[in-house]
């Protein structure tokens, strides 16, 4: 049956993966070429870190890889929430508004911004408003993750929104939620409506998930800041850890502010000896989004077959590497999870069951047997245990270990 399938998505949506690789690729590799990369490069600079070439030309590379001004590449970055708090605080001063076009953000940005909690650091705390709408619209079942449409023509009410807002922030994966991603396309269509009503509005887009999925990145269509992390696809799976802002210059350089202090910015920080693995992770990285892209459609085409809800769709356009299965029933979700654990590289002999995390109102089970702790461009799965039941299924290194997983999959759970 996989063999079939195989065969169907080589004559279908694989060559666009090939065709985005070949792009993306050659972009990250003009990047390394026109900075001229050398192996000075890989050596630190110890204590302040100053004059650290290799950190500078990381930055360089980076921004030209993601078709930005500049960029702030750093282990000190923990997550992509962080970065994105760095951009949100180097981008933001007392008395402006973030508004949100894409509803409500990911469950780890609400302290951030001060909508959960009392943090005397979160936005709210530093005298900067919130305000929200969305621009996805459901046609018909809300449980049906397809069922959406992305309006980029503005309310009246959502123009004055964006008119009296400083910020604009986009959220470009779906994250743990089941409207759809936004596609490149997509995204520009928002900017340009947006520069229409404010022309000089800071656009700021949550990038995690998303790098390399299609030829373009968001800066690379209007976008003034990115972030993400080096744990999810710019990091290719061999990056320990860090995240990255790349985008405007001067926004970089207020960031570089907001994550170190005045004075020092972009201009300091020991790499820890990770500017090599941080490079080398780039390179790799339009190659191992290629691999996770093919595992994510064998998933969603196994599953269609069988009879299940998907999205998207096995043959729809794909704008990052997050793949809802829709499995209708609380024990199929954990089954699925435990299956996948127990073909991963590490931990496959531990068996996961649903826990409450903190934050969350329901339990949530979760699979990742990875190299990297939480690195979502390995292979890995969760899902709340609530309906529809939907294992949001992610990553792999390599289209082999998907393959096999879902060859378990067929065998222990549709079979």
């Amino acid at each position: 049956m996989l063999s079939r399938i195989e065969e169907k998505l080589a004559q279908t949506v694989w060559p666009q993966f090939e065709n985005t690789y070949y792009h993306t690729f050659s972009r990250v590799l003009d990047a390394f070429i026109k900075n001229r990369v050398a192996e000075e490069h890989f050596s630190c600079v110890t204590g302040y870190g100053h004059d650290d070439i290799g950190r500078e030309v990381l930055d360089a590379v980076f921004a030209h890889a993601l078709q930005a001004e500049s960029a702030l590449v750093r282990p000190h970055i923990v997550s992509g929430t962080h970065a994105l708090a760095t951009g949100l605080q180097g981008c933001l001063m007392m008395g402006q508004t973030m508004l949100s076009i894409t509803g409500r953000p990911y469950d780890t940005l609400e302290e951030v911004i001060g909508l959960r909690g009392d943090s005397r650091h979160s936005l709210k705390a530093r005298g900067i408003q919130y305000q929200e709408f969305s621009v996805f619209q459901e046609n018909g079942d809300s449980a049906d993750a397809n069922n959406y449409a992305v309006n980029t023509d503005f309310s009246p009410q959502q123009a004055e929104s964006i008119r009296k807002a400083d910020l604009i922030f986009i959220q470009r994966s779906r994250g743990y939620s089941l409207r759809p991603s936004l596609s490149i396309e997509q995204i520009e269509q928002l900017i340009g409506s947006i520069r229409l009503i404010k022309p000089d509005i800071i656009v700021m887009v949550d990038n995690c998930y998303g790098e390399f999925t299609q030829i373009n990145e968001p800066t690379g269509v209007g976008a003034d800041l990115i972030a993400g992390s080096l744990i999810k696809n710019p990091g290719a799976g061999i990056v320990p850890a860090g995240g990255y802002l790349a985008g405007r210059k001067d926004l970089i350089e207020s960031c570089g502010e907001a994550l170190t202090c005045p004075g020092i910015g972009t201009h300091g920080g020991y790499m820890f000896d990770l500017t090599r693995t941080m490079l080398q992770g780039l390179y790799l990285a339009p190659g191992t989004v290629r691999e996770a892209l093919k595992g994510m459609s064998l998933a969603a085409n196994l599953l269609e077959e069988a009879g299940y809800a998907t999205a998207p769709k096995s043959n729809s356009l794909r704008s990052d590497i997050i793949q809802l299965l829709m499995l209708g029933d609380s024990q199929k979700l954990v089954r699925f999870c435990q299956i996948l654990q127990s073909k991963s590289p590490i931990n496959s002999h531990v068996s996961p069951i649903p826990a409450q995390p903190p934050g969350y109102a329901d339990e949530v089970v979760m699979a990742g047997g990875t190299f990297i702790e939480g690195s979502t461009i390995e292979l890995s799965a969760d899902g709340p245990l609530r309906p529809p039941y939907a294992a949001f299924l992610q990553g792999g290194l390599t289209y082999a270990h998907a393959r096999l997983v879902m060859q378990e999959v067929l065998e222990h759970l549709i079979n």
